[in-house]
């Protein structure tokens, strides 16, 4: 997938060319993910780029996004603790890397040259990531 020269300063809503009902239904994650879509990529934090990452939204453009990220700092943190965007992203279905391969060698790659710092961390990351 080709992206856009300006794609990080639109919306997933935008790029997409979708946007979703606004939903009555008590749940902050619904009302979270529903207004992330609203949001100028560029603006997203680690933590708005994990739970939309955790909740498979929006992946061909987030991705990149977070590779980006994970590569500034393998241990990058959103809410929850150190890493947890590493495993947001080791989590996504392997259909999606099978359809993305060079996100996917990225990923390794970016895995690899920070091997030690991972195994480190005590991340869990072999039963998510496979190649």
């Amino acid at each position: 997938m080709k992206l856009e020269n300006n794609w990080q300063f639109k919306t997933l809503e935008n790029l997409e060319k979708e946007a979703w009902p606004k939903v009555d239904f008590n749940s902050h994650l619904v009302k979270r993910t529903g207004k992330l879509r609203k949001v100028p990529l560029n603006e997203f934090s680690i933590e708005d780029l994990r739970l939309m990452i955790g909740e498979n939204f929006g992946l061909p453009y987030l991705i990149p996004l977070a590779l980006e990220r994970l590569k500034e700092n393998i241990l990058a943190e959103g809410d929850l603790y150190p890493g947890d965007l590493l495993v947001a992203v080791a989590s996504i279905e392997s259909e999606f890397w099978e359809e993305h391969s060079t996100y996917k060698k990225e990923i390794g790659a970016i895995m690899s040259d920070n091997f030690s710092i991972i195994a480190d961390s005590r991340l869990k990351l072999g039963k998510y990531f496979r190649r």
